[in-house]
């Protein structure tokens, strides 16, 4: 297959994401690790709209990038003005990036009834732009907005605005589904009709409002285009641009197509978490080839055919971009499950073992009653270490108490607590932000001086679910504890009638974790 060209629009498709703004620090991170990745084509964003894309071409032109070309991104020419006038046009030019991509109107529609002039005007505002961004040495890829929408409903227009481009030098023409709701069929359809009448570099650019973008990416490469547009994890407005991650693990693993390297693909999975952390969202859990959960088995037959053979239920081993197998802990995972846990663990399991069969009877019933061990591996991994007899005892607690007050119009929440060390005992009391944070800063105070690092841990996340509504004030709650020390974090859980207790449960598990933690260390 053709060499494919890999053109990514985070910076700015991505960037009107709803809930996205990016400073120009973020975009110039960003667009290094592009780099770093091996994309060829970096649109840094529209200069004329922004001054923060002015001052993010400003700093990128400085750096010396190894792989990409930044591209500057802009509009063809204002109506009745002159190319060579046009304050969006010298936007462009004055960025000074070797790429200038700019879009035009393809779409009859959209000429008559948003341009408000004639179909030939479009056509001058096409060639004018080009022909102009052309004479200052930049190459040009023209993005044919609405191409398939505007094929569709007239398709002799729709190739009279590529010739425009064509004709007057642009180095590419880009054929974009711009609403998102073109269907695969017809874009390999389209793709092959328009592939014989260009003679420059074909592209496609695929929105995702029909939920087909990847599809019809991929489809518009195996047509015959060889430049492909889209986002890092699919960001962009309204339901996103096609993703790039998914594009690419397609066309390496699937289509065998070398358009990046395999050391590359390895960093895959790290690429998308790095995009997600800097636009400060959450990185979709289901999200193919690199998402938590693209390599999670949860069901028993599942987990028992992947440990014989991973083929059995994994398309691609998650290794390949980054990504790893997790076999989940739950009432519904069966023995193989556990055993596979132990192993990871250092503890020798087997089926017939009496303890397999207990820890997953414990499992069954605490999952029974609420308990979501695929959330919480840290808790799931005291558990079986307890029934192993592996698990040291830290220390015992022998009575906690909690008092929530109002004083004067403030509510004070204090808590008690008596623990034992050995044969050593320690009383003490600290007060919290709330009834929680009270009983954790009374188990530290009690636990610091036998356990010094525990000052090295903090709480980052706490959760809290009613499991049956019905219930009401009387319906068990989980409590879910996310904690964080020096290397890693991790979940614990704890299921109670009461509030109090299932945090306590919880927030013993994440002590009891890092202490863990740190006698291994020794």
């Amino acid at each position: 297959m053709h060499k494919i060209k890999l053109y990514d629009t985070t910076l700015r498709d991505g960037a009107q994401t709803r809930g996205v703004s990016l400073t120009v620090m973020d975009k110039f991170r960003i667009a290094k690790k592009l780099d770093q990745f091996g994309i060829h084509y970096i649109e840094g964003g529209w200069p004329f709209s922004n001054p923060r894309d002015i001052e993010f071409f400003k700093m990128i032109k400085k750096e010396k990038l190894k792989h990409s070309l930044i591209a500057s991104f802009g509009s063809t020419r204002k109506v009745g003005t002159k190319a060579s006038g046009d304050p969006n046009l010298q936007a462009l030019i004055n960025s000074q990036t070797p790429v200038v991509t700019i879009f035009g109107k393809t779409w009859d529609m959209h000429v008559t009834e948003v341009l408000r002039t004639s179909l030939e005007e479009n056509l001058k505002m096409i060639e004018d732009s080009v022909r102009y961004l052309k004479s200052k040495g930049r190459e040009v890829i023209y993005d044919a907005e609405h191409f398939f929408d505007g094929y569709i409903n007239n398709p002799g227009y729709a190739m009279k605005t590529l010739y425009a481009a064509i004709e007057v030098g642009c180095d590419a023409v880009v054929l974009c589904d711009t609403n998102g709701g073109t269907v695969t069929l017809d874009v390999a359809k389209i793709v092959e009709e328009v592939l014989p009448k260009v003679k420059v570099s074909l592209g496609a650019h695929m929105h995702n409002d029909n939920g087909m973008a990847v599809a019809n990416s991929i489809v518009a490469i195996q047509a015959g285009c060889d430049h492909i547009q889209g986002t890092i994890n699919g960001l962009g407005e309204r339901c996103g641009n096609a993703d790039l991650i998914s594009i690419v693990a397609n066309l390496k693993l699937k289509l065998k197509v070398d358009c990046i390297s395999d050391k590359s693909l390895k960093e895959l999975t790290e690429l998308s978490n790095f995009i997600a952390d800097t636009c400060n969202m959450r990185q979709m859990d289901n999200q193919p080839f690199v998402g938590g959960s693209a390599f999670a088995h949860k069901g028993g037959v599942h987990i028992n055919a992947v440990m014989k053979s991973p083929i059995t239920y994994e398309h691609v081993m998650p290794g390949k971009v980054g990504n790893r197998r997790h076999l989940l802990i739950s009432d519904l995972a069966g023995k193989s499950g556990i055993i596979q846990r132990a192993e990871e663990l250092d503890i020798k399991l087997d089926k017939k073992d009496p303890k397999t069969k207990e820890i997953y009877a414990l499992v069954q019933k605490l999952e029974h009653e609420g308990y979501h061990f695929e959330a919480a591996e840290a808790s799931f991994e005291l558990l079986m270490k307890r029934v192993m007899g592996k698990l040291k005892k830290f220390f015992d607690l022998e009575e906690f108490r909690v008092i929530v007050e109002n004083r004067e119009g403030k509510l004070i929440s204090e808590a008690t607590i008596k623990i034992s060390v050995g044969n050593v005992k320690e009383h003490t009391a600290a007060l919290g932000d709330g009834p929680v944070n009270a009983l954790d800063n009374a188990l530290r105070k009690a636990l610091k001086g036998f356990y010094p690092r525990l000052s090295e841990m903090h709480l980052t996340d706490f959760k809290v679910r009613v499991l049956d509504e019905k219930s009401a004030t009387a319906a068990s709650v989980r409590v879910l504890i996310q904690s964080q020390d020096e290397d890693t974090s991790w979940w614990t859980i704890g299921v109670s009638e009461n509030i109090i207790e299932a945090s306590w449960l919880a927030l013993v598990d994440s002590i009891e974790y890092k202490l863990m933690k740190d006698l291994k260390r020794k």
